[in-house]
């Protein structure tokens, strides 16, 4: 059994480390509120446009609307991490570059095994797993969480769809983690580019008398980039929020498990106390009972 001053060395130890998850947890608290009411604004608003294009585009063919929806052979992939740049969120980050690397083996084997498939790493956590299992990393764009507005978000995304324009990727896959509420996140791996057509469902297609102008193709060709950079906001701001909510509910459960462990080294000091003590009691016995004898 460990000596007295050892127990108590660990239970200060523990004690101090609950005082940060606490802190950490209360933090990360606050942190989420604001996160979680940017994500929740942004959806309706972004379901909306999603649903406005689909009407609109819903009697076109989307191929032939933009440029962003030519569905090319993907000779080239790129794949988007979306992580973070901290840690101490449980499996938040594992899980998201173990989402990108199944993604790659499994819908573009071929591709990886040539060497056509790129990692973009936004998030040190996840450019450092995904570097750690050898995947091709192409760059990263970690800052975009230090200040994380539409903006920021816009110069990136903008970025990758120009190089779709251009040819140098044919696929561009989105995978990042979407905020279901502070214990839950959903792993999301969604096709960015080219845009996905919607199934045309010819019975809920409603034939509204609207006259557009100056045509509904090129309200169509105006709307789809808007939509795409919306959607890349949508996705920063989930995997935001995703964030925090992992990390209250990871410093939740460690402050949990050291005050059950502070309890733990409590009850075994108090137990070495008493056996000492009760040592100290029969050598006084014992000492006594030999100067009578």
């Amino acid at each position: 059994m460990a000596n007295l001053k050892e127990i108590r060395t660990r239970i200060s130890s523990v004690k101090t480390t609950r005082q940060v998850t606490s802190a950490m947890k209360m933090v990360s608290a606050a942190k989420l509120k604001k996160a979680q009411d940017a994500i929740l604004q942004i959806r309706p608003y972004a379901e909306k446009l999603s649903e406005v294009l689909s009407s609109l585009s819903a009697n076109l063919e989307m191929e032939e609307c933009s440029v962003y929806t030519q569905n090319r052979v993907p000779e080239k992939v790129l794949i988007i991490a979306i992580s973070s740049n901290r840690g101490l969120c449980g499996a938040f980050n594992s899980n998201i570059a173990k989402k990108a690397i199944d993604l790659a083996r499994k819908k573009y084997d071929k591709q990886l095994k040539n060497g056509k498939v790129d990692f973009w790493a936004i998030g040190k956590q996840g450019e450092k797993m995904l570097r750690s299992y050898r995947m091709p990393v192409a760059g990263s764009t970690n800052e975009l969480f230090d200040n994380l507005t539409f903006n920021t978000a816009n110069i990136f995304v903008s970025g990758v769809m120009e190089e779709f324009i251009r040819g140098n990727y044919d696929r561009v896959e989105l995978v990042y983690n979407k905020f279901i509420n502070a214990a839950s996140q959903e792993q999301v791996a969604e096709q960015f580019l080219p845009i996905v057509a919607q199934k045309k469902d010819r019975k809920k297609v409603v034939n509204l008398n609207y006259l557009f102008e100056p045509s509904i193709e090129s309200i169509v060709e105006d709307l789809i980039p808007r939509s795409l950079k919306i959607q890349f906001y949508k996705a920063m701001l989930d995997s935001n929020a995703a964030e925090h909510g992992a990390r209250m509910t990871s410093m939740h459960k460690a402050t949990d498990n050291a005050t059950e462990l502070i309890r733990e080294l409590t009850l075994t000091f108090n137990k070495a106390r008493q056996a000492a003590i009760t040592n100290e009691i029969l050598e006084v016995t014992n000492g006594a009972e030999a100067l009578n004898g």
